[in-house]
């Protein structure tokens, strides 16, 4: 196997004496969707946030193609072509979202840009409609649609999703994860995903995680792990498969 483009391995993260993360050890090669579930609460946000270095790991380590980059300070880390789609969006509220793609596109040095753009537009078409609305005025799904964009105007390697779903209609989440495929399939984007909506995420995954309290408890292919039973019911109530 080749080296991943991400590895972490035995990774633990605390928040002052709590600990969130506790030796967990995973992998992302080149080309996949792997996503990560879990419960709320259950350390996902933070593994994320660790790749990106806020808040460092405090033991194991975190490699990007084989390279230590658990200490490094997360501006460092983001220009080795990460970009993140945070949970609860973060976008920029009283910037248009014209100004708020310009953002995403500082990380690139606005290589490509009007190319980036049309790409967005493409996976997300009523973008182009509010390109000049201020975020904040947008709705959910919007947002949603603009911070991913966002992300992707910085022309990542991996692309690190928090939650894209999190309090939207099945219909929007529906169109984001076909967007998701979408760019995986079209251009060969990495992707690492964070959700609580176990079943789209396990049904777009070619891998998948579950954490529990810190840990990874179980791993496998994403039909897989959606067909086991301990899975299903653990985070297919709910409501969660029917969206």
């Amino acid at each position: 196997m080749s080296v991943p483009l991400l590895e972490l391995r035995e990774v633990s993260t605390f928040y002052g004496a709590i600990q969130a993360l506790r030796g967990v050890s995973l992998h992302v090669q080149s080309g996949e969707i792997v996503t990560l579930i879990g419960a709320n609460g259950a350390g996902k946000s933070t593994l994320i946030n660790t790749v990106c270095g806020s808040p460092h790991a405090r033991s194991g380590r975190v490699l990007l193609d084989g390279r230590n980059i658990t200490a490094l300070p997360t501006h460092r880390i983001m220009r080795m072509g990460l970009a993140q789609s945070p949970e609860g969006r973060r976008i920029f509220p009283r910037m248009t979202v014209h100004e708020n793609l310009l953002m995403g596109a500082q990380a690139a040095g606005m290589q490509d840009y009007e190319a980036m753009r049309d790409r967005v537009f493409q996976l997300f078409p009523r973008l182009r409609e509010r390109l000049q609305q201020r975020g904040g005025t947008l709705s959910g799904g919007e947002q949603q649609m603009l911070a991913i964009g966002r992300a992707l105007m910085s022309q990542p390697r991996l692309l690190l999703l928090d939650e894209p779903s999190l309090g939207l209609a099945p219909l929007v989440v529906r169109q984001i994860f076909g967007a998701i495929r979408t760019l995986n399939q079209e251009t060969g984007l990495t992707v690492l995903l964070v959700e609580q909506n176990a079943y789209q995420a396990l049904r777009l995954a070619h891998r998948g995680y579950v954490l529990v309290n810190g840990v990874v408890t179980m791993e496998g292919p994403g039909r897989e792990l959606l067909a086991r039973p301990e899975v299903r019911a653990a985070y297919l109530e709910g409501g969660h498969a029917a969206a």
